[in-house]
């Protein structure tokens, strides 16, 4: 039994991560916006991968605010916690109030049983260009442990016609290529602006609005985007982030096409 057991976990790990070397869409972090992306692909028949470097996906929203296990939707997203099967009740000014433990599994579920494959504990450490810089054509990807212990350990890649930048605050995947290239981004600097301080209502429109192609190939959602062009960030409220996710996955569908 003991070696049934790991021959199954090895043969079918293998074999899902051999047939994604090649994507339509990898997405980076798989927080609320990425998530969403993800299903959404997935059910419009896109091979869709999300790379997550932590054990357990789901980003900030398992904590809700300072770990009290809840957070705020405005109403206008409501629809899309009605599609992910995620109860809330009414809050205050034009908000929904939803347990983060139950939103966060259920996008995940909603994610994978989708279709979009999801690889935990892999960080995504550069971005593959083509022969003449001008576009993003895949990721170069290693194990989350041997990046945080800085283990000189070889990476893999996977090519992918669409990148996706949901890292969060850092913008980690736009900052390693804009810094590594020296490239201009789709930002009115050219350059990654820099998430500004909390301000909820301009923070959530701006996390909607600055949700796109950032450099050809590359995209950015979630505060990855707030982060890249400059917007403030919001606190615990979620619906531009799920919006994000929404918008982020109509304009990659648009961009394969």
């Amino acid at each position: 039994m003991e070696t049934t057991v790991s021959r199954g976990i090895v043969r079918a790990f293998y074999e899902k991560l051999d047939s994604m070397i090649e994507l339509d869409a990898a997405i980076v972090g798989a927080g609320p916006s990425g998530l969403v992306a993800a299903a959404r692909l997935a059910k419009m028949n896109k091979k869709v991968a999300l790379f997550e470097s932590k054990l357990a996906p789901g980003g900030g929203m398992w904590g809700g605010a300072m770990m009290f296990s809840n957070i705020v939707v405005q109403s206008e997203a409501a629809r899309i916690l009605d599609e992910f099967k995620i109860s809330y009740k009414q809050g205050e000014n034009g908000t929904v109030i939803a347990d983060s433990v139950e939103a966060t599994s259920s996008l995940i579920y909603h994610a994978a049983s989708a279709g979009a494959k999801i690889f935990n504990c892999m960080s995504v450490e550069d971005v593959m260009l083509d022969e003449k810089s001008e576009r993003v054509n895949g990721i170069v990807v290693n194990w989350g442990p041997v990046t945080r212990a800085q283990m000189h350990v070889d990476p893999l890649v996977f090519r992918a016609k669409a990148v996706m930048d949901a890292t969060g605050h850092p913008a980690a995947l736009v900052s390693i290529a804009a810094k590594k290239n020296n490239i201009r981004l789709n930002t009115p600097s050219g350059s990654i602006m820099g998430e500004r301080s909390l301000c909820a209502l301009e923070g959530e429109r701006l996390t909607v609005a600055e949700t796109k192609e950032v450099f050809p190939g590359l995209f950015v959602s979630g505060m990855a985007a707030n982060g890249v062009s400059g917007a403030f960030r919001m606190g615990p409220i979620f619906g531009g982030m799920l919006l994000s996710g929404e918008k982020a996955a109509r304009i990659i569908a648009e961009a394969l096409s």
